[in-house]
């Protein structure tokens, strides 16, 4: 099984906290770490923008990616979110083991 940070960038605290929540929540993610506010200048339609983000990181699985990847766009409010998946590719044995197990689907009785 492999593992991913997952990046991604949003326009509010609240916002980054509620996605946080919902997608710990859904175990798609075993964490969300918000960080910000920061500053991004980045092109948009043609125009050079500049906006105060916060970052965010969320751990999980490779297995975990799509259905991860389709719930952000759903709940982001972004027209193109930014989602950007980074292979973990070491890390500590007890870590990785804690992600993959908090982000293993409910069992349904």
């Amino acid at each position: 099984m492999g593992h991913l940070q997952v990046i991604v960038s949003i326009d509010s605290r609240e916002g980054a906290e509620r996605i946080g929540r919902a997608l710990v929540e859904a175990r798609l993610v075993a964490c969300f770490q918000v960080i910000g506010p920061m500053s991004s200048i980045y092109r948009w339609k043609g125009e050079i923008e500049q906006a105060e983000e916060w970052l965010c990181l969320g751990k999980t699985t490779t297995e975990r990616f799509d259905e991860l990847r389709e719930r952000l766009v759903v709940l982001h409010p972004y027209e193109n979110p930014e989602i950007i998946a980074t292979p973990i590719v070491a890390g500590h044995a007890d870590y990785l083991q804690w992600i993959s197990a908090e982000t293993a689907p409910a069992v349904r009785s």
